[in-house]
Order: structure tokens, then sequence, then C-alpha cells
């Protein structure tokens, strides 16, 4: 079991995930939004090959359109 810090709160997840699983896991939407992994920008095209670990820090951001 590892613990990760999602959105500023600690997780649980069982094991090591990509990125894009691990947004299915905890129903996080795909379409308009950002990624970040330890400080850094993760693209989406990466999200399928980039992994989880222990204490990994992640931030998803909601993009919102308005005028």
């Amino acid at each position: 079991m590892f613990t990760i810090v999602l959105n500023g709160e600690e997780k649980k997840i069982e094991s090591e995930v990509t990125l894009d699983r691990l947004l299915d896991l905890f129903s996080l939407p795909k379409q308009r939004v950002a990624v970040e992994l330890n400080k850094k920008v993760v693209r989406k095209a990466d999200w399928a090959t980039t992994t989880v670990n222990e204490a990994d820090r992640i931030e998803v951001v909601h993009f919102v359109g308005g005028g």
C-alpha cells in the first residue's frame, strides 16, 4: 500500500499506478485538466506511461472557461 498526496490530501493506493489510472481510481476528469507530479507538469501524452510512487505529490488542476 502506498501513501500519496493528491490535491493536498493524503490518499492510499494499493500499488504503483500510472497517472492515467490514478485519475480513473479517484473519478477525476481527464478533459481540460493539467497534472503536476512533484511540482513538474506532465504532458497528457505521458500520463499512460508515468507511474505514481510512494510519497509522490500530485496536483490536478481543472481549467475553467469564462469571460
